[in-house]
């Protein structure tokens, strides 16, 4: 039986073209309010480095990450701004695994591998089928590799890379909210039910899988946006995740400084990361990390910034809730 949860024909840069939001916000709007993207080269990542993370075994491993180059994704969510680094063309064949063994040359040895393209790992506009080979055989000494996927294009592309690497394959989701309502007004072109089939996929053929989740998307209050993550969290886990990471949404791609003006969009507080972090931790239902990329923009004080960002990071890796730090400058 085929187990494809998408319509491999399916042109979603043409389904994205329609005007499928209220309220004007769509594809055409998000696009329109954008700058200019990044130059980028096709035989080069982005960038590259080694971070250390907690495993589900217990053990802080090394993992390389590879911010591959490569065509835009072609869902246009409106809180991403990973675009930046992206091209509007297809990478040609054999690029791919340039920029990978480009990169494995440079770092240093890690256990584990993510190959993040800003996108779908497997779209083939993004990452040619053709390459899957070179690919698999460069991170064949990997225990896991780690790629990133919208749900809908999770399918029998999984099964085939799956079946080429020797190592553990790990598949991460946005999910981003759990609010439904407000899952689509991020023109994500999904629904919580393609979330959790798309993670019953992964588990049924033997993959892993984490969930990215946002930390007060646009229409939700400091409040609201704490008790939504939290939710997601849960939810989550219930469709079967093995670990999730709460991002803190930020401004900077254009169409969340337009929602800025509008009053239906403020950047969250570091206290509202610490008690969704402190919540994941608490349940018990597996990793939960904060994402801790441009943290400072999220801080109103320099005075403790620091040791926040170190405690948040420290609970990131111990998995374990670590006393709050105290700060006379602050309340």
């Amino acid at each position: 039986m085929n187990e494809n949860l998408s319509n491999p024909e399916m042109d979603f840069e043409k389904m994205n073209s329609r005007k499928t939001k209220s309220g004007g916000i769509n594809t055409e709007w998000i696009l329109s309010q954008r700058g200019a993207k990044n130059e980028i080269d096709f035989h080069r990542p982005y960038d590259c480095m080694v971070e250390k993370e907690r495993r589900p075994n217990g053990r802080v491993e090394d993992t390389a990450i590879i911010f591959l180059s490569n065509k835009e994704c072609s869902f246009k969510c409106l809180m991403c701004d990973l675009w930046k680094n992206t091209s509007d063309n297809s990478a040609p064949v054999g690029a791919i695994p340039e920029q990978i063994e480009w990169a494995l040359s440079r770092l240093p040895a890690a256990r584990h591998i993510k190959l993040y393209n800003s996108g779908s790992f497997f779209d083939e506009k993004a990452i040619p089928k053709s390459d899957y080979p070179s690919i698999a055989r460069l991170v064949d000494h990997y225990e896991t590799v780690i790629v990133e996927s919208h749900p809908r294009l999770i399918g029998e592309k999984c099964l085939e890379f799956r079946d080429l690497i020797s190592g553990k394959l790990e598949v991460a989701i946005g999910l981003e909210t759990a609010h439904p309502e407000i899952l689509a007004r991020l023109n994500k072109q999904m629904t919580l039910d393609d979330f959790k089939r798309g993670v019953e996929f992964l588990k049924r053929n033997g993959m892993n899988s984490r969930a990215f989740i946002l930390l007060r998307p646009p229409f939700m209050t400091e409040e609201e946006g704490v008790a939504w993550a939290q939710k997601s969290i849960d939810f989550a886990f219930d469709c079967g995740v093995d670990s999730c990471t709460v991002i803190p949404v930020r401004a900077g791609n254009g169409a969340m400084e337009q929602l800025m003006k509008r009053g239906e969009f403020e950047m969250p507080d570091l206290t509202s990361l610490e008690k969704v972090l402190e919540y994941g931790v608490s349940q018990r239902r597996g990793l939960v990390f904060a994402d801790l990329w441009d943290l400072e923009l999220f801080s109103d004080c320099q005075a403790c910034f620091q040791d926040r960002y170190e405690r948040i990071h420290q609970m990131n890796l111990a998995q374990q809730i670590l006393p709050r730090i105290s700060c006379r400058h602050c309340t």
